[in-house]
């Protein structure tokens, strides 16, 4: 509690006594008023009260002045920790030491309680000179509300500012415009943060006062149905975190959302997200329809009195129409619905609408989603196939499906389509790896779906499939397994054929089945291969898979995919056809060693005649064998080819010099290589993608210096790390989750598979490496990956003489591992 809120010994009768005002405050902020806007009502109306009273003490027969709430304030809009937004007009004419002396009994008190205080003072001609130099203060004006005084300056000032806004509406509406792009720009998307500003972020309460301008401009007013709701609900969510905190904040951070979720009376905080995304959201629609709009009027008042004077000077406006599909037509950059369509006649026409205005990259009219959400009839089930392929069709668009499908969602059109929806709308994702809710992640993978038709035979199951991958996540357990009864059930509800159903249950059942094998398993391995063959079942399928795998991953965010993941999977992918097309049998008594590169085998024939470790640094922009290049190399990434010879140390050796150079790993394979006939021996080869934490690349000969002064023991990497860590300590604000180890039983018949799950940190594959060599276990192979701050490692570690360890064996060595990680 701030001092505003300290009750005093003696109750003061005087109502612009501070004490009286802040006992009376704190009433009302520990339950003495419901909720939400009335308690919002109710704290304005006793600041209100107590600001006049003080005017009314200082101002004696002082004339020719008032006091005037403007912005959020003005608005009635006070949350616990509100800044009180002020403007002392006067007209002139009064003795300015009066005037100052009356600023000071107003300003003071207010700061003496601790409220933040947002003043000027300033003649009507003045604020209106102000305004029209900063379109803030114009903003906050526009909301002027007469708190005391002169009712008539305050009454003249509005009606000026007004007036001006409207004539000024063509050139101020296109910065505001802009100043909410900016600001969009710089906060991000309220619906999709994991830790919104309320208030900055776009689709919050900025947006929705800027929609209150836009609509006091009489130039345009297009929002949607459920925006007051969707501002009070934002407003509410703000006063709880206020109470929550006892800051004046916007932000709703993570270990504030389940208090404030209780204070608000709600389940827990994914119940709060969601709510604040849905109210996001439809800020955001509203904002897209209403600048849209402006657009439209700004763009005919400019070109059609022109056009018209062209084609003779007649007086109606010009409205040109173009076909785009059964229905549809294009009219001034939108799809409308054509004057002859019946959607009470037309139970597709939402889908074909939807398609042809994606096809065409426009988007759909407000008049002309809220028409056939109105009117349409449900479509049969199961679809006619022109729903299906009109799906298909809005689906394979590509970008422009997000705006139009949001469209379609703002009216409750999807949900209606698709009643799973309901579940995965707006539905947060609690982890950092994610950009998106769960809804608009299903939509982004089929955009990313869209741009791989090309690979496969059958792309209409693959879009189904990426927009209903994850569609299980709104059900408790596995959401692959509950996904996909849910997609076998959409899938023929909209009409596809036994068979196709069953692809599509398959894929969204094992749509993460590729990337976890590919980087968590020895593609050597034939049990590894077997395996992902029987879940996938044909070559139609895998391809299919492959391409899920990618556009999933895309979709994800910038830390699920690369170019070195690409090319893990597309190496399993190849395995898998090969057994699936009667190829390979996948059967054998050991893992098939692949064929080595010829920049392979010339480092490990050089390791092995050195007797020491040989180093490749190169940027790795080129893509693997048979595949195109990527358009985007990734930024400082490089891969690192290492060869050491076969001996003990390895693996903690090449990551703690990494480490000590603060190079961070992406991803990381180590297999043993053996030599050509020629040159007798076996080569240990680490194939890992790295890049600098911050500042330049190391030279190789660097790495390989110290790389050699850690294989001999001269070098104490773990003395030099902890030097560091204690120097420069890592900052958390919030404590991660504890290590995961674990064997994996089944997954290889000729290693034993340790499974590390821990929160990436310098030095963690060293300790990891350390941790094995103490256990006197041999790594056969390693596969590392890091997704965001996760580090997902599998080992196939073996006795000395090769074999797999004994049960008992492989589980002490994942308790020494867990161990060695939580110190």
């Amino acid at each position: 509690m701030t001092s505003v809120e300290v009750q005093t010994d003696k109750p003061d009768d005087d109502k612009s006594a501070p004490s009286g005002y802040a006992a009376a405050r704190l009433r009302l902020l520990q339950g003495e008023t419901r909720p939400g806007p009335p308690r919002r009502a109710a704290l304005a109306g006793l600041t209100d009260d107590w600001l006049a009273a003080l005017f009314d003490a200082g101002a004696g027969a002082l004339t020719g002045v008032s006091l005037v709430a403007v912005g959020g304030y003005g608005r009635g809009e006070l949350s616990p920790r509100s800044d009180l937004d002020l403007l002392l007009l006067h007209d002139g004419n009064a003795d300015p030491g009066a005037v100052a002396s009356l600023a000071d009994r107003v300003w003071y008190p207010v700061w003496d309680l601790g409220l933040a205080l947002d003043h000027s003072v300033r003649t009507p001609a003045e604020a209106r000179r102000t305004a029209g130099e900063d379109i803030k203060v114009q903003l906050g004006l526009l909301d002027a509300r007469h708190l005391a005084g002169d009712p008539g300056l305050t009454a003249g000032l509005r009606t000026a500012v007004l007036a001006d806004w409207r004539n000024q509406a063509p050139k101020r509406l296109p910065e505001l415009r802009e100043l909410c792009e900016e600001r969009a720009e710089r906060q991000g998307e309220l619906q999709y943060l994991l830790e919104p500003d309320l208030k900055e972020a776009r689709g919050g309460l900025r947006d929705a006062t800027a929609l209150r301008a836009v609509a006091a401009s009489w130039l345009a007013d297009a929002p949607r149905e459920g925006l007051d709701d969707a501002r009070r609900r934002l407003l509410d969510v703000r006063d709880a975190l206020h109470l929550a905190t006892g800051r004046a904040t916007d932000r709703l951070a993570l270990q504030e959302q389940d208090q404030v979720a209780a204070g608000l009376g709600l389940l827990d905080a994914d119940t709060l997200l969601r709510q604040v995304y849905e109210a996001a959201r439809t800020v955001s629609y509203a904002s897209d329809v209403t600048w849209r709009e402006v657009g439209r009027v700004l763009t005919s008042r400019s070109v059609r009195p022109r056009l018209r004077a062209m084609l003779g000077g007649g007086t109606k406006p010009v409205t040109e129409r173009s076909p785009l599909a059964e229905g549809v037509v294009e009219q001034d950059g939108e799809a409308v619905l054509a004057r002859a369509a019946r959607p009470e006649r037309d139970p597709v026409l939402p889908l074909r609408a939807a398609a042809a205005a994606a096809q065409a990259g426009l988007p759909l009219s407000l008049h002309a989603v809220r028409r056939m959400a109105a009117a349409a009839r449900p479509l049969p089930t199961p679809w006619p196939a022109e729903a299906r392929e009109q799906l298909v069709t809005l689906l394979g668009a590509g970008r422009p499906t997000v705006e139009v499908w949001e469209a379609l969602e703002a009216e409750g059109l999807i949900t209606r389509l698709l009643p799973d929806w309901e579940r995965v709308r707006c539905r947060p994702q609690r982890n950092a790896v994610h950009t998106w809710t769960v809804d608009r992640h299903l939509v982004e993978t089929a955009v990313r779906a869209a741009d791989l038709t090309r690979r496969v035979g059958r792309p209409d199951l693959l879009l189904v499939a990426a927009l209903l991958h994850d569609i299980g996540k709104g059900w408790p357990g596995d959401h692959s397994v509950a996904g996909e009864t849910i997609a076998r059930d959409v899938a023929a509800r909209i009409g596809f054929d036994r068979t196709d159903v069953t692809v599509v249950a398959t894929l969204v059942r094992h749509h993460l089945l590729l990337i976890e094998t590919a980087t968590r398993r020895d593609l050597e391995d034939p049990a590894t291969v077997r395996a992902v063959a029987d879940a996938v079942g044909s070559v139609g399928t895998l391809e299919l898979l492959h391409a899920l795998t990618e556009a999933d991953a895309l979709a994800t965010g910038p830390a699920a995919w690369s170019s070195w993941r690409g090319s893990l999977v597309s190496d399993l992918v190849r395995r898998v056809a090969a057994v699936l097309s009667g190829e390979a049998t996948g059967a054998g008594e050991g893992p098939a060693e692949a064929e080595p590169t010829a920049e392979q085998e010339r480092l490990a024939v050089e390791a092995f005649r050195t007797g020491g470790p040989v180093l490749s640094l190169r940027a790795q922009t080129e893509a693997p064998a048979g595949e195109a290049a990527p358009a985007d190399p990734e930024p400082l990434g490089v891969e690192l080819l290492i060869a050491v010879p076969d001996q003990p140390g390895v693996l903690p050796a090449v990551a703690g010099v990494l480490a000590l150079h603060r190079l961070t790993v992406r991803t990381a394979e180590l297999r043993t290589l053996d030599l050509p006939a020629q040159v007798p021996g076996t080569a240990l080869l680490l194939d890992w993608r790295v890049a600098a934490e911050y500042g330049s690349l190391p030279q190789a000969a660097r790495l390989r210096t110290d790389l050699v002064r850690a294989l001999d023991g001269s070098l104490d990497i773990a003395a030099r790390l902890a030097e560091r860590d204690a120097a420069y300590p890592r900052r958390r604000g919030t404590v991660p989750p504890p290590p995961r180890v674990t064997v994996a039983s089944d997954a290889s018949r000729h290693a034993t598979v340790i499974e590390v799950r821990a929160q990436d940190a310098p030095g963690l594959l060293h300790r990891i490496g350390r941790a094995l060599e103490t256990a006197d276990v041999r790594v056969r192979s390693a596969h590392v990956s890091t997704l965001g701050s996760n580090a997902v490692d599998a080992f196939y570690v073996t006795r000395a003489d090769g074999a797999a360890l004994p049960e008992a064996d492989a589980a002490s060595v994942a308790r020494a591992l867990e161990g060695a990680l939580r110190e």
